[in-house]
Parts: C-alpha cells; sequence; structure tokens
C-alpha cells in the first residue's frame, strides 16, 4: 500500500529526531501539525512561576522584585529552584535551567509561566526538556528575545501555544498592559494586537516613532510563527525549525545593524523558507547603528520582501522596545497590510 504524504512526514520527523538523540515519537511531530492545545486564562489569585532559561540577571534583588511584579498583576509568584543560579553569561548548567522549566510545567500549583530574562542560552535546553510531559500540562509561557527558541520549540513539538511577550524582568508600560490584558486576561473571538499607541493630535506634531510602513500590499491569513530573528535563523535545519507553511512570520531584533539583518533574511530566503509564509510582520529593529556606509533598514527589508509579493508590514509593535505586544506563537491571525492591522482570529487561551 503507497505511504501517505502525511505518514511519510510523521515517519521521516522520526527517524530524524530518534538519529539524533532526542527521542521524539512520531506522535509528537504530528501533534505540531494538527493539533492546538490552548493554555487557560490568567485571573486574580493563580500562581505563576519565574524562571531564568538564558541568562540572569545581574543582582537577587532584581529575582525579587520581578517576584513583586508578579504579585502586583494579583498573582502568587513562584520561584523555580534554581532562579538564583549563575554561571557566568548563563543562569545556572543547561540541566538546571532545563530541570526548571520543566519543573514548572510539572508544578500542578503553578498555573503560569513568566521568563524573568532572556539573553542568551535558551537554544541549549531544547534537547532536554519533556515535551510529552510539557503537552500534558499546558500553561502559558511568557518571554521574548532568545526565549524565541524555546517559545517555537514548545509550540512545534506540543501544539501548545505560547506567547512572545514581556518578561517579568521590566515593568509593563500602560500599552503593554492593556495588550497583556487582551491576549491573556480578557480575549474577545477577534482581537487586534501590535497597533501603534494613539498619536499626538496636536497640530504641528506628527508620530516619528512608531509609524507603520507597507512593504507588499495585500493580506493574509495563518498560524503565527516567529519572534526574534537571530534566534530563528539558529533554529534553521534542526529539528526545532518551525512550520513555515502557510504562516504568518513576524521578527524583530536588537543591536543588528542593517547589513546583519540584511544577512539573516539572505539566509531565510535561500533555504526557501520565506516563500512558503503567508504573510510577514516585521516589529521593531532597535539600536541598529547605522553608519555612513550602509543601506537603509527599510532598504534592507524592501530588497528582501518585495521580489517575493508576500504581504509584508513594517512596524508593528513587537521587539525590544517598552510598549511591545503580545504575539501568541501557533494561533490563527489575520495581516492586512493596507489597513495596517495584525488581528486574532482565534481566543488564545480557554
Amino acid at each position: 500500500m503507497p505511504i501517505s504524504r502525511r505518514e511519510l512526514l510523521r515517519t521521516s520527523g522520526s527517524l530524524g529526531f530518534a538519529a539524533m538523540g532526542l527521542g521524539c515519537p512520531a506522535s509528537s511531530l504530528a501533534a505540531s501539525i494538527n493539533t492546538t492545545i490552548k493554555p487557560g486564562r490568567l485571573s486574580p489569585g493563580l500562581t505563576v512561576g519565574l524562571v531564568t532559561p538564558a541568562s540572569n540577571v545581574p543582582e537577587d534583588e532584581d529575582l525579587l522584585a520581578a517576584m513583586d511584579f508578579v504579585r502586583s498583576l494579583g498573582f502568587k509568584a513562584k520561584a523555580a529552584p534554581n532562579l538564583r543560579s549563575r554561571k557566568a553569561y548563563l543562569a545556572g548548567t543547561d540541566q538546571q535551567r532545563a530541570d526548571d522549566l520543566n519543573s514548572l510545567f510539572a508544578d500542578p500549583d503553578v498555573d503560569a509561566i513568566f521568563c524573568v530574562r532572556g539573553g542568551y542560552g535558551s537554544g541549549r535546553l531544547l534537547r532536554d526538556l519533556d515535551y510529552d510531559m510539557i503537552g500534558s500540562n499546558p500553561k502559558i509561557i511568557m518571554g521574548y528575545s532568545d526565549i524565541t527558541a524555546i517559545l517555537n520549540a514548545i509550540h512545534l513539538r506540543t501544539g501548545l501555544l505560547t506567547f512572545h511577550g514581556p518578561i517579568a524582568g521590566d515593568n509593563f508600560s500602560d500599552y503593554t498592559f492593556e495588550q497583556y490584558r487582551r491576549v491573556l486576561v480578557d480575549p474577545t473571538p477577534t482581537t487586534l494586537i501590535g497597533e501603534p499607541p494613539v498619536f499626538d493630535t496636536r497640530p504641528g506634531v506628527v508620530e516619528r516613532k512608531n509609524r507603520l510602513t507597507p512593504i507588499v500590499s495585500g493580506s493574509a491569513e495563518g498560524h503565527l510563527i516567529g519572534g526574534n530573528l537571530s534566534l530563528l535563523v539558529t533554529l534553521m535545519g534542526t529539528p526545532f525549525e518551525p512550520n513555515f507553511e502557510g504562516a504568518i512570520l513576524f521578527m524583530e531584533d536588537v543591536s543588528e545593524p542593517p547589513y546583519s539583518v540584511d544577512r539573516m533574511l539572505t539566509h531565510l530566503w535561500l533555504t526557501g523558507k520565506l516563500e512558503r509564509v503567508a504573510g510577514i510582520v516585521f516589529g521593531k529593529f532597535t539600536d541598529d547603528d547605522y553608519d555612513g556606509n550602509t543601506l537603509s533598514m527599510e532598504q534592507v527589508l524592501r530588497e528582501r520582501c518585495e521580489p517575493l509579493g508576500i504581504p509584508t508590514l513594517r512596524g508593528v509593535m513587537i521587539g525590544h522596545i517598552d510598549d511591545k505586544t503580545v504575539v501568541p506563537i501557533g494561533a490563527r491571525a489575520r495581516l492586512d497590510v493596507d489597513a495596517g492591522t495584525l488581528t486574532l482570529l482565534e481566543q488564545a487561551v480557554q
């Protein structure tokens, strides 16, 4: 009997993971393609676990501040066992950090997980996370920057929606709190996310910092994937590479000059992945260190994306910025470039 394409994907996925010693059963990969799991929404009195899966904050007092931050939102705070661990640029050993994340998912008293910081090191944990256990204990996990690797890997391997959003090491701006509330606390069947803050409408004043730039007109619908561009590139060619087929791909970065963003986007283009997405959303590329001998960031984005003919919008409030939205990885969304909107087509939490 001929093997179906779906069975071929399952078989090849299982063999690929087994060859790398990851022990991923075929059903786990199939779940990432066919099943979506939504965690429970946030409400006062729940317990939020705090974890540092990458780097740590400089001082223990910063960790205490993160716990106070969680309490300020109306939650109980629970520290991961190794929250205070440090090993140079890492928040403890790889095993300590993986154990912390696994333990918070397994802990029945923990309802959601907030990362305290990004930095570096999340990718080192991907082989040591217990995806079967995580998928059986769905709960919100939120972070950004280096946490991109963990968010996309968990969604890929379990189907659980994960959340690219603020960390517990920073305060929420009014804008961020409202976006957080829309997505995680009081969602509606369709939710607009990432629109720029309200412009100052006084005569003689125009918004200059938070502007939306259409790169390619049009609209598209698909599941959301993405996050920090540098981290997405490191996932390419690994068993944790996101599913680009028909996706709305969102990207941001910090301290990467235009040539570096050009290099990473070119890498994605050379893999053939950019042609497979339905739409592209660029957030903010901050601290990009322009000098006199450079293309502008807008030129880089246009040169790489305009030939694709895929709806592309720049300037959504995603990235290393104070006013940031919460993007649920795996949720279905609609991008309308001409209207300048990114709209969730489903609630991301139950």
